[in-house]
């Protein structure tokens, strides 16, 4: 059944929207725009590519990575370099953790369109995949969260939910699954250039900090990107303490919430999925919440979510063991 507070609509049964009816459902599409015209490639070939380039995007920063620690290891880098690894990390995680996910995906907060434009370019320089299709696949995650069409259960593999359902082909439709961003235009502008933000995203650190800079800045920050944000899909649904009662496996980890800026709650997450802030307890480190609620002081952000006192208490594991699973209906919301 849909999560009742994730932010949208159910999915319908729509294949596809009215221009694009001869596209299969869940088929990956290739959406080139030619001046005012929009040509779509779909075919076995587009699969292949998508497969090739997805196999690259994880193996370059794993080899990359693997560089930068023989480097560390014969003392050549330098504090720059670490530096520089650090802040374009932080800016990309962001991006992700406050802009793809909390932002696009579950309308947590509404934004200034001048940071919610720049907090989908820092989420697509992190090479995780344009905004829409982000949106739709994590949309996809909590309508069928650890149950048959979840695109990246553990229940598969803890392998597949950290990395293999990458190469799966069946991808999350938009149509069905964010078919309103579709008509948002920040958001289709952003993700029709998502190439352009990944091209940035190595130009920046090479101008900055030359070869040793494309090495830390780019492919070091790219392979922790990665790897924390796909720990939330296979340690946190593995590993880890349940604070509220779900009809899933998520569970809250520590670390993963102290390296993701606050995902590693997940728990918390899936309990009430439109919350703005997923530390829902003080000692509970959530830095993408501590950012919204300056944003929000600051006018930056507006419409912050935020789950009620008695609900939280409603929701709580009972300390015995024994719950309480409430049933989810369509006309209930947080």
């Amino acid at each position: 059944m849909y999560p009742k507070d994730v932010g949208y609509e159910p999915p319908n049964d729509r294949k596809s929207s009215p221009d694009k009816g001869n596209v299969q459902k869940g088929e990956p599409i290739l959406l080139l725009t030619l001046g005012q015209e929009e040509v779509i490639v779909s075919s076995m070939n587009v699969k292949t590519l998508y497969k090739a380039t997805v196999l690259v995007a994880v193996v370059a920063p794993l080899l990359g990575t693997v560089f930068a620690i023989y480097q560390l290891w014969e003392r050549v880098v330098y504090w720059p370099d670490i530096i520089l690894m650090l802040v374009s990390y932080m800016i990309t995680a962001m991006g992700v953790t406050m802009g793809f996910h909390r932002m696009l995906t579950h309308r947590s907060f509404q934004a200034h369109p001048v940071v919610k434009c720049l907090l989908l370019i820092f989420g697509s320089m992190a090479l995780e995949g344009p905004a829409i299709q982000w949106a739709a696949t994590h949309v996809k995650h909590h309508a069928q969260a650890d149950r048959e069409g979840d695109p990246h259960s553990p229940l598969e593999g803890f392998f597949h939910a950290h990395v293999g359902w990458l190469f799966k082909d069946d991808m999350a439709d938009p149509n069905i699954y964010c078919r309103h961003l579709l008509k948002d235009p920040i958001v289709m502008f952003i993700s029709r250039t998502f190439l352009l933000w990944v091209v940035l995203s190595f130009i920046i650190p090479f101008a900055i900090g030359g070869w040793s800079g494309l090495l830390w800045g780019g492919l070091v920050r790219i392979f922790l990107t990665h790897h924390v944000t796909w720990s939330v899909n296979s340690v946190c649904h593995t590993f880890g303490k349940r604070q509220f009662e779900t009809t899933d496996q998520s569970r809250n980890e520590w670390i993963v919430g102290l390296l993701a800026f606050g995902e590693g709650w997940h728990n918390n997450h899936h309990a009430f999925p439109r919350s703005a802030f997923h530390g829902l307890s003080w000692w509970q480190f959530d830095l993408s919440g501590y950012i919204i609620r300056l944003f929000e002081r600051v006018g930056l952000v507006h419409d912050v979510y935020r789950v009620p006192a008695e609900t939280l208490a409603r929701r709580l594991l009972k300390p015995t063991g024994a719950v309480e699973i409430e049933p989810v209906t369509a006309d209930k919301t947080l």
